[in-house]
């Protein structure tokens, strides 16, 4: 394992961390007995074999349903400085209920302290206040940290860019030591903020690179041949891992062998630019190639945000799936995406290309007057919605 310090928090962070959202029994919470053998003996040997390859960093949230639950009963079995654990509590607009929430996750972790807590899911301004203001979630976590129930202070975040950036930057209450966002070769909209949270000295976490990266896991034909001769999954690893700012990706494991690809990407990284290039380079010009140099360079230039939007439209995220959709065979993953719109709550805000019939022209030409490609902006949502409008899904965290 390859080991990379956590910005302030010093910790030796190993470059892929155990993310706990897959193996756990309901994305409820349950009683113990209630949890089915079969289900705790993958989970802990899920954690076992993570421990043993030297991903030592376990990482879960309250409201991965049984998640912590079954987790406390496989923790306490490890020598306690051995593991590196993390938890995470949403906002709250009364602190005492997030500290409510705090004291239920640590019983059922079995812990008397994790090492990282995160605010858990920062995606407004909304959010956001509950978090930082005077006496807010983030004073309340300062306290549990000065009582020795939290070692470390972050935050978990799926907001717009200029949000990150602006929760980067508060100072109250000592700021945030760390934060987990979103960041991959598909998406590298936040790289301001990795950048940001570098020059901080602050951890950076990425949050879900195979599955949010593009369901590497279940790759299309074509992006896989694209990748060619790393998998997916190992070119993903080694583009964010190149990038020393980036300290851990999540691994986000179903059961003991889902470490193996990853961990085949380490005795590549340090040649891994020389690896990734001619890779990157033919992503790139499969891009062009589908949607043009400009349209891949500039297509969200100039639109409005999902709130200023007719329609609430999430235009920026639609088009965004198209391009991927078009370039690379993302359909599934553009699908998935693309129908959480209106039904993700504030993880994925703003609404979908449904009722686009329902608005004017003059409406619609007026908000998206700034974009250099205003005149198609209106029949390539369309498009976008015929290719990936479907079933309503919801979030994984809402599937049962």
């Amino acid at each position: 394992m390859i080991y990379r310090t956590f910005g302030r928090t010093g910790l030796q962070m190993p470059v892929f961390s155990c993310g706990g959202m897959r193996y756990q029994q309901s994305w409820t919470d349950m009683p113990l007995a209630d949890v089915e053998r079969e289900n705790q003996r993958n989970l802990e040997a899920t954690i076992r074999r993570a421990v043993e390859l030297g991903i030592n960093h376990i990482e879960t949230a309250r409201g991965y349903g049984s998640s912590e639950r079954q987790l406390g009963v496989v923790l306490p079995t490890f020598e306690r400085e051995q593991l590196i654990v993390q938890t995470k509590i949403a906002p709250e607009a009364d602190p005492a209920v997030f500290e409510k929430h705090f004291a239920e996750s640590l019983e059922r972790l079995n812990l008397e302290y994790v090492d990282l807590l995160a605010i858990h899911g920062i995606n407004n301004h909304e959010l956001l206040w509950q978090s930082v203001r005077p006496g807010g979630c983030l004073a309340s976590a300062r306290r549990l940290q000065a009582e020795g129930k939290a070692r470390h202070i972050g935050f978990s975040t799926h907001a717009s860019t200029d949000t990150i950036l602006e929760t980067l930057q508060h100072r109250g209450d000592g700021g945030f030591d760390y934060v987990n966002l979103h960041w991959y070769y598909i998406n590298q909209i936040n790289w301001p903020a990795v950048e940001l949270a570098n020059q901080l000295d602050m951890g950076v976490f990425i949050i879900s690179p195979n599955d949010k990266g593009g369901m590497l896991y279940r790759p299309s034909e074509k992006l896989a041949q694209l990748c060619e001769p790393l998998h997916p999954i190992v070119f993903n690893s080694l583009f964010c891992l190149s990038r020393p700012e980036v300290h851990t990706l999540s691994l986000g494991a179903s059961k003991p062998s889902d470490f193996d690809l990853q961990m085949s990407s380490l005795e590549l990284l340090p040649q891994a630019g020389d690896a990734i290039a001619p890779i990157v380079a033919r992503l790139d010009s499969a891009m062009v190639d589908a949607v043009g140099a400009d349209v891949a360079r500039r297509f969200a230039e100039g639109l409005p945000d999902w709130e200023s939007s007719p329609g609430y439209m999430n235009m920026q995220t639609m088009l965004w799936l198209r391009n991927l959709a078009l370039a690379y065979d993302l359909t599934e993953y553009g699908q998935m995406r693309y129908n959480l719109l209106g039904n993700g709550g504030h993880w994925f805000e703003g609404l979908s290309a449904a009722n686009l019939d329902r608005i004017s022209d003059e409406q619609f030409d007026k908000a998206v007057e700034s974009s250099p490609f205003a005149k198609q902006i209106r029949s390539w949502l369309s498009e976008t919605h015929a290719l990936l409008g479907g079933a309503e899904l919801k979030r994984l965290s809402q599937s049962e």
